[in-house]
């Protein structure tokens, strides 16, 4: 048979490495899908919808630290692509994305499932999107496309007319004018400031009498020399959502994550802090920095276009968080007062107090909060876990300890629910001897989760280690945007949009030959993790969750909270009562007696 461009396509894959493609077949792609069954690798996992392929591609990258790379046809296999792949670029993850199209000589006439893939994917893959119009072309923009993914942490596109896909294989030894030879492969390199600039930051640092570090995802690797600056500058250290995996949260000056769905130990280190230090973080939630002005501050990141978009930031340091901390460590000397460390490990035991009463608290008919504390202790050395958007993010963030290098993953800046499934399973793929845990609401679970539950039900008999556990907090809810209509708009719950019909998740993991648990009773919360955890197959936990358990933002003034007073005042019925109360015992937590509303 003669060798076509998809064969060479499929060949440019496995020279940059690529062990599986995530992607869904339809006519447009059928030329690489035959190469891909000619060849036998890279292999190829077909996801229930194009977007979940996408977003195992990027789950890829984000658990291994590889390209992820997704495929799709023309027209709405291409649109679908779109959610996965803006996960990619916002969360700057490298992922490659292969689109077919129709053939070449009938684009501009309006033809069926033809729209202008150069133009949709240009926003969404601003640094590469190109169309092969010859075979000649193909090599290099695969090259490119992978390279520019790789340089810029962000998602890529090639577009392949089918015309071209079938097309024969060009010469590789052609040497002619016009014709761009290219080869596959990069490796990142050791980038570190200026000594200058370290010995400014240095400056600024050692200056401060009471310095917060702030984490992020672009941290990872560097937890031994964060650790050790901290020690030098007796300093506390939060994170970022995306950063919470970096540390680990039982060391007692780790006040945890920063933000809306953060602690309060978090908001007191940024509220009293003169000098912060922020590592590989683009975290947007600036109402939860230091005030402007109040502290001095220094940022490290391997991105320039994410040094001062945030805060106000004295010394900027373009490197590696890891070499570039080192060279910090070389520069900045030891100091003996304790004083500053000495609180924030104080306000660290008050959160951890704070945490555990609200797990503990009474709710109908189980507290969320207990269900993902309950994991905490629970959870195998060598785990792997992904979250999905919702009121379990508040959750996970909050109560769940990781065991020291269990990578978590979930879709934090696009926010896009339905991530918890796709990236469980490009996880499980990439390393089947490991557990998996997901952690998911109803809401994602309805809108994506049913359906790629089926692709772990088809795929599980493969793994090293069976263990997929699927935890469903059931609270019939979109409990999230419930609480924001009262936080931010002042308004009651609007019941026909936010209310979900009831599913029995349990049974339709059975149904797939899984097994499926439900839980209704506090009591049935630790005995089902402990079943999950030991079982010989995936399994889904049902948890039916009290959907009045408010998602409070740490440490907020009255007036910033009244507005949910407002809106749970205007709602009737015992499940905004039971709300009023659980908010106001929350608040009490935090040493606040607000106003009685009626």
């Amino acid at each position: 048979m003669t060798k076509t461009v998809s064969d060479l396509v499929v060949e440019r894959l496995t020279a940059w490495g690529v062990e599986r493609v995530f992607g869904y077949s339809g006519d447009g792609i059928d030329g690489v899908m035959g190469a891909l069954r000619r060849a036998g690798k890279p292999h190829f996992v077909q996801a229930r919808h194009e977007e979940m392929a996408a977003f195992m591609a990027v789950g890829h990258a984000k658990y291994t630290g590889g390209v992820g790379v997704c495929l799709s046809t023309q027209g709405p296999g291409a649109t679908h692509l779109l959610t996965g792949l803006y996960d990619a670029k916002l969360d700057s993850k490298p992922v490659v994305a292969i689109v077919g199209q129709q053939v070449s000589t009938v684009l501009g006439s309006a033809y069926q499932q033809e729209i202008d893939l150069v133009r949709l994917f240009g926003d969404v893959c601003a640094q590469f999107t190109q169309t092969a119009y010859t075979a000649e072309q193909v090599p290099m923009l695969l090259d490119k496309a992978f390279r520019i993914a790789l340089a810029t942490r962000s998602p890529t596109c090639v577009v392949l007319p089918h015309d071209v896909q079938t097309a024969p294989a060009p010469d590789p030894s052609a040497h002619t004018h016009g014709v761009v030879m290219t080869s596959p492969g990069l490796r990142p390199a050791r980038v570190v400031p200026y000594e200058e600039d370290i010995r400014a930051a240095a400056d600024v640092l050692g200056a401060g009498e009471r310095v917060a570090i702030l984490v992020g995802q672009g941290a990872y690797g560097a937890a031994e020399e964060i650790v050790e600056l901290a020690g030098r500058l007796g300093a506390g250290v939060a994170a970022s959502l995306l950063g919470k995996p970096v540390l680990h949260e039982g060391l007692p000056f780790h006040t945890g994550v920063m933000g809306h769905l953060g602690t309060t130990a978090s908001a007191e280190l940024m509220r009293g802090c003169d000098t912060l230090l922020i590592i590989g973080s683009n975290d947007p939630w600036t109402e939860f920095y230091p005030a402007p002005g109040q502290a001095r501050a220094v940022q490290i990141d391997i991105d320039g276009r994410r040094l001062g978009v945030r805060y106000p930031i004295e010394t900027m340091l373009l490197g590696d968080a890891r070499e570039t901390l080192r060279a910090l460590l070389a520069a900045v000397e030891p100091r003996d007062d304790r004083g500053w460390r000495e609180q924030v490990e104080s306000w660290v035991r008050r959160w951890h107090e704070i945490a555990e009463a609200r797990a503990a608290r009474q709710a109908d008919p189980v507290n969320p909060q207990q269900v993902i504390r309950s994991l905490s202790g629970r959870l195998p050395a060598d785990a792997q876990v992904s979250v999905d958007v919702g009121s379990v993010t508040y959750w996970y963030a909050r109560h769940l300890r990781l065991p020291r290098g269990v990578p978590a993953h979930l879709s934090s800046t696009l926010a896009s629910m339905g991530s918890a499934l796709p990236y469980g399973l490009a996880a499980k793929l990439a390393a089947p001897h490991r557990p998996l845990v997901a952690l998911a609401g109803d809401g994602a679970m309805q809108m994506s989760g049913l359906a790629e539950l089926i692709t772990v039900a088809a795929r599980w008999r493969d793994w090293v280690d069976p263990r997929f556990v699927v935890c469903v907090l059931d609270n019939g809810d979109l409990a999230e945007v419930s609480w924001e209509q009262r936080e931010t708009e002042g308004e009651p719950r609007f019941d026909t949009s936010q209310r979900l019909p009831r599913v029995p998740y349990a049974d339709w993991a059975e149904s797939l030959g899984l097994r499926g648990i439900q839980v209704s009773a506090p009591d049935e919360v630790e005995p089902a993790w402990n079943a999950a955890l030991a079982a010989d197959r995936p399994v889904l936990i049902d948890a039916v969750v009290d959907p009045a358990v408010p998602l409070l933002p740490p440490l907020q003034a009255y007036e910033k909270i009244k507005p949910m007073y407002a809106g749970l005042a205007a709602e009737r019925g015992a499940l905004a009562r039971r709300a009023e109360e659980h908010l106001r015992s929350e608040r009490a937590d935090e040493g606040y007696d607000d106003p009685d509303q009626t």
